[in-house]
């Protein structure tokens, strides 16, 4: 079967290798679709922490179970995705339900090899059931269950202002699930064409951009100068993480989704006085995929909005480095291998 490895940063291979063989409590997929994310570029990029190379990326997956090994309920040739945060079962985090941040996890794409190939061998206990949607919604539920979990982790409540920095897949998710949980969503970023997006496709009441306005001000004024009672960063800059402090309101979550490689800098007395809450959000659970598939289902969230860029398996290598240019105005990039 035909693969597609980043070998080095800034670099593609396509390569042949053995098919999967069919192992005990495995899965194997063949591709369909696959979803190129902020991991993937980062990871081209040479960004990525947690990340060694040469590796096969890819985890925003969807496509047609050809076999199995103890999955109840699924039959062979049905659509699905899967889990890609692959977890030992036995660990504190595990034990506790929170499998997403396994203390010795492996994320498909990241830590082991991903899905830029014709078929994937998984464990058969992340398969999710395609409950009727396409391949391409199938392959965006992974991304959109990264902003849903961060949701549920700030613990949103209805009529909450909610700042959402970064308008890119995971913060246009995150606005969409706050939405759904009754706020009133606030998007801040420093791409005029992202903002228009949020507002026109997304219908979010309040846009900052965050180069051209005073953040502080046009805060103060959206929520009657109560300022967000949640802050949810969606950057991965450490500039955009560290100026978040700032936006909090007294008694406000703060909920780091983005992930940078240096430090968290903050006013200790500032933070202090506010009895702030720091959360990270890391991944996501059964739980956030299932309340993705239900929210496509019903309506309230349409994935093709998010699709801007459509290639095949053979045109990713010379595609791929386009993507990482604002200017060409991508929200999601899809591969299909039909």
């Amino acid at each position: 079967m035909k693969i597609l490895t980043c070998t080095t940063p800034g670099n593609f291979e396509y390569g042949e290798a053995d098919m999967p063989v069919q192992k005990a409590g495995h899965a194997i997929i063949r591709i369909k679709r696959i979803g190129i994310c902020g991991t993937d570029l980062h990871a081209f990029e040479g960004t990525q922490p947690f990340f060694s190379y040469p590796r096969i990326l890819g985890h925003e997956l969807a496509g047609e179970l050809v076999s199995f090994d103890e999955a109840p309920g699924f039959t062979v040739g049905e659509p699905v995705t899967f889990i890609p945060y692959f977890n030992c079962g036995t660990c504190i985090a595990c034990r506790n339900g929170k499998p997403n941040c396994c203390t010795n996890i492996k994320v498909c794409g990241v830590h082991v090899d991903g899905g830029m190939v014709e078929y994937l061998q998984v464990p058969a206990a992340s398969l999710v059931h395609g409950e009727g949607l396409s391949m391409d919604a199938l392959a965006l539920v992974e991304p959109l269950a990264i902003g849903a979990h961060g949701v549920r982790r700030a613990g949103v409540a209805p009529g909450e202002f909610v700042l959402v920095i970064g308008a890119g897949p995971i913060g246009l998710g995150i606005m969409e699930f706050a939405r759904i949980a009754g706020a009133h969503v606030i998007a801040m970023d420093i791409n005029e064409g992202r903002l228009t997006f949020c507002k026109e496709k997304l219908q979010v009441s309040h846009t900052i951009h965050a180069k051209q306005e005073d953040v502080m001000a046009r805060l103060r004024e959206i929520t009657n100068n109560d300022m967000p009672t949640v802050v949810i960063d969606a950057t991965g800059s450490q500039q955009a993480i560290n100026n978040g402090f700032n936006y909090m309101s007294h008694g406000a979550r703060y909920v780091l989704v983005g992930l940078q490689k240096g430090e968290l800098v903050v006013s200790h007395p500032e933070f202090h006085k506010r009895e702030g809450t720091l959360m990270s959000s890391r991944n996501a659970t059964r739980e956030d995929f299932e309340h993705v598939i239900r929210s496509m289902k019903s309506g309230q969230v349409d994935p093709t909005t998010y699709i801007t860029h459509r290639v095949g398996f053979d045109a990713v290598k010379d595609e791929f480095e386009g993507w990482l240019e604002p200017s060409n105005g991508v929200i999601k990039a899809i591969v299909s291998l039909d």
